[in-house]
C-alpha cells in the first residue's frame, strides 16, 4: 500500500487526470505502479486518455520520481490520505468527483472517516439573522451531543455558529477548506482554527501552503456534501454558496433539510426554494433527531467475523511496540507521542497506521490521543 500511495499521489499531479479515470487505470493494469511505467500506445487504450491527457502524463512522469515526490511532499504535508487507502472517507469514496488527495490536521477517528459516528453537514450564509445563529446554536448543540458529527466550512456566519456550538459543548467538528490546512481563513478564525485542530480535525484536497480563492470554494462543498449522510441548510438567499452543497448532497442521494423562514427575509428565500424541491423541514431538535434516525446505519467496513486480518510487516511492527510500551508503562493504553518516541518513521505516518489499525480492529483510540490493543 506504501508503493502504491506514492504511485497515487505522482498521478494526482497529471492535468486531466481524476478519480474516475484513474479508476480506469487502476482497472486496466491491476495497479498505478504497472500503469505508471506502462507504454504509450497501452495508456492509449484506457477509455479517457487522449493525446492531450497521453502528453500530460509523458510529461508528469518524466519530471517526477513518485517515492522521491511522496517524502518531498511529506515534508510541507505530513498528514494526507489517498483515493486508494482503506482509511479514505468511506462516504467520500462514493461521489463521483472525490480528492485524490485529502489533506488533513487534527485527530479523525476510524469511526468518524469510515461513517459509524453519522456526519451532518451544516451550511448557511456568511450574515445570518439573529434567528439563523439562535437555531444553528440549537441544533448543533443537539446533534454533536446524540452522537452526530457536525461538518461544516468555517465561513463566517452560519459556519462559523456550527463549528462553535459544537466546541462549547466539548463535542468534535470537521471544518472542510477552500485553503491548504496550514492557512487560516478568515483570519479571525485564528482561534476557531486551533480549537478544530485540537477538538476535530481540519480538512482540504489542496496542499499546504494554498491561499484562498474564489474558485476553491464552491469546490470544497462537494466534499462537505460527499462527508455526510445528510445537509442541514439554516439559513440561505437565493444565490447562496450554501444551496450548491445542498444541491449535491441532493446529487448524492442525501437528504436535506432546511430551517423554515419568513417570506419577507431575503436569507431565507433559498431555504423556502429548496422546500419547494422536495428538502425536508425542521420544526424543532427533536422532529430533527427523529428524521435522522430513519437514515439506514451504514454496515461496518471491518472483515467479516473469522476471516484473517493480512497485516503488513509495520502494522506487525507497530502492534508489537505497542503491547510493549503498555506492558512497560503497566497502563492499558498509551499516549500518541509516547508512540512517536519508540517508532522511526513520520509522524504523518505513524497516524496513517494507526488509523489503519483501528479500522481492521487491532487497536482502539481513546480520548487525550491515547491508544490500547482490543485485544491484549
Amino acid at each position: 500500500m506504501d508503493r502504491e500511495r506514492a504511485y497515487c499521489l505522482a498521478w494526482a499531479q497529471v492535468p486531466g487526470v481524476g478519480p474516475v479515470l484513474l479508476r480506469r487505470i487502476q482497472q486496466t493494469f491491476g495497479t498505478l505502479e504497472s500503469a505508471w511505467v506502462a507504454n504509450p500506445t497501452s495508456l492509449q487504450q484506457v477509455s479517457g486518455i487522449g493525446p492531450k491527457v497521453l502528453a500530460a502524463i509523458q510529461v508528469t512522469r518524466g519530471t517526477i520520481d513518485p517515492f522521491a515526490f511522496l517524502a518531498q511532499h511529506q515534508v510541507q504535508n505530513p498528514h494526507f490520505l489517498t483515493w486508494i487507502e482503506p482509511n479514505y472517507p468511506r462516504l467520500l469514496k462514493e461521489i463521483s468527483d472525490p480528492p485524490l488527495v485529502l489533506y488533513y490536521r487534527g485527530d479523525p477517528t476510524a469511526a468518524e472517516l469510515q461513517g459509524r459516528s453519522p456526519a451532518v453537514a451544516v451550511v448557511g450564509t456568511r450574515d445570518p439573522s439573529d434567528y439563523g445563529k439562535r437555531w444553528t446554536h440549537r441544533l448543533c448543540r443537539t446533534l454533536s451531543r446524540n452522537g452526530f458529527l457536525v461538518v461544516s466550512g468555517m465561513a463566517e456566519g452560519i459556519d462559523t455558529q456550527a463549528h462553535r456550538s459544537c466546541l462549547e459543548a466539548n463535542q468534535r467538528t470537521f471544518a472542510v477548506l477552500g485553503t491548504g490546512v496550514d492557512v487560516v481563513y478568515p483570519p479571525r478564525n485564528q482561534g476557531l482554527y486551533e480549537q478544530i485542530t485540537q477538538q476535530g480535525c481540519l480538512l482540504s484536497e489542496y496542499p499546504a501552503g494554498t491561499q484562498p480563492n474564489r474558485a476553491h470554494f464552491p469546490r470544497r462543498n462537494r466534499i462537505i456534501a460527499g462527508l455526510c449522510r445528510a445537509t442541514l441548510v439554516m439559513e440561505a438567499p437565493s444565490r447562496s454558496g450554501a444551496l450548491i452543497t445542498a444541491y449535491l448532497a441532493n446529487d448524492y442521494a442525501r437528504d436535506v433539510y432546511v430551517l423554515p423562514g419568513n417570506l419577507d427575509n431575503p436569507r431565507a428565500l433559498g431555504c423556502l426554494g429548496l422546500l419547494s424541491r422536495g428538502a425536508q423541514v425542521i420544526l424543532s431538535e427533536g422532529h430533527l433527531l427523529e428524521m435522522l434516525g430513519t437514515i439506514p446505519a451504514l454496515d461496518p467496513p471491518h472483515p467479516p467475523p473469522g476471516k484473517p486480518v493480512n497485516l503488513s510487516p509495520q502494522e506487525s511492527q507497530l502492534l508489537l511496540t505497542l503491547q510493549q510500551l503498555c506492558q512497560r508503562q503497566e497502563s492499558a493504553s498509551v499516549s500518541f507521542d509516547l508512540l512517536a518516541q519508540h517508532w522511526s518513521e513520520s509522524t504523518g505516518h505513524l497516524s496513517s497506521l494507526l488509523l489503519q489499525l483501528e479500522l481492521n480492529g487491532q487497536v482502539k483510540q481513546l480520548p487525550g490521543m491515547r491508544y490500547s490493543l482490543c485485544n491484549p
